[in-house]
């Protein structure tokens, strides 16, 4: 390296990577977060709660659900890339991101994020139903809005978070015509809000004195209110679902134990194993989280056995 190369290194101090090699196409799919889609399995949480699963007409609707919410998702991820790709050149770690790195040019993925946000709906309307797709516009609305201004407003970025994944989780019932329950919706919905708000959390406990480093309006937060409402959330989540569970049990049933009340003690322990990863401040991404702790998983697999055998009333 010659004298001029390493006084401009030094004077430019950590500089941009390098474009990354490889095809546009695979910088398109990563950039649409391939890790984040088993968040889109909640489409089929309210047939599952209705029983109403392994119909051909209700795995067929879920099916095109999962596929059309993935591909809403994936047109937010890549509008988000584009319009932060400058900024994410200075992070340590996003600098790595496709968009970023060079792999996919800026006006490509605002380009095919536009275009997956317009047919995703409008495929909604002719595969699913008219309800469907103004869920999927208004989600899509939503998250763009959240990637331009909303992610920088307190409290109501916890709440638009949140909302997304409640509306992964009413998409499936309203595909199929289910009903959904005002306890699923509160559980749903205050679950929801408990890891987005450990998330928060976590974020800030670990970027203490340096945390508008990654997410400017951690400055905004004190981990300390982040704390509560986690807790809050916690306590709400486990609160509807046992009223959920003990709202069923004057319901006649042939099976051999009372599987739905039993699932809550299931519930609960997973709600206490998360809570676990919580107050350390190191619950990052929920299905990271759920995937790499032994435990936690193996609950979750004891609370959907119970509440499969509720369902199928064994």
């Amino acid at each position: 390296m010659t004298e001029t190369a390493v006084l401009r290194q030094r004077a430019g101090g950590e500089r941009p990577a390098p474009p990354r090699k490889g095809s546009l196409l695979a910088g398109l799919l990563r950039t649409a977060r391939p890790r984040q889609w088993i968040k889109n399995i909640l489409v089929a949480a309210a047939p599952a709660a209705a029983g109403e699963l392994f119909s051909r007409h209700a795995v067929v609707q879920l099916a095109l659900v999962f596929v059309l919410f993935t591909a809403c998702a994936a047109a937010v991820y890549l509008v988000n890339d584009a319009r932060d790709a400058g900024a994410d050149r200075a992070h340590p770690t996003k600098r790595h991101r496709p968009v970023a790195a060079g792999q996919v040019p800026v006006p490509v993925a605002y380009a095919v994020g536009g275009v997956l946000a317009v047919l995703a709906p409008a495929a909604a309307v002719r595969l699913c139903s008219p309800a469907v797709a103004a869920l999927l516009a208004a989600y899509l609305g939503m998250q763009l809005a959240y990637c331009i201004s909303l992610k920088h407003v307190l409290v109501v970025d916890l709440a638009v978070v949140t909302t997304g994944f409640l509306m992964r989780a009413m998409i499936g019932g309203l595909a199929l015509g289910i009903p959904l329950s005002r306890w699923f919706l509160i559980t749903t919905g205050f679950g929801a809000l408990f890891m987005v708000s450990a998330k928060r959390y976590s974020e800030a406990v670990q970027m203490a004195g340096n945390a508008g480093a990654t997410r400017a309006l951690l400055t905004e937060y004190t981990a300390d209110y982040l704390r509560f409402v986690w807790q809050l959330a916690a306590g709400v989540a486990v609160l509807g679902y046992c009223l959920w569970a003990m709202e069923e049990g004057g319901v006649p049933h042939t099976s051999v134990l009372p599987w739905r009340q039993l699932s809550m003690v299931a519930f609960i322990l997973a709600v206490l194993r998360y809570a676990v990863f919580a107050d350390r401040g190191t619950a990052g991404e929920p299905e990271d989280v759920v995937l790499r702790d032994r435990a936690l998983a193996l609950i979750g697999l004891v609370w959907m056995a119970m509440y499969g055998l509720a369902v199928a009333n064994w």
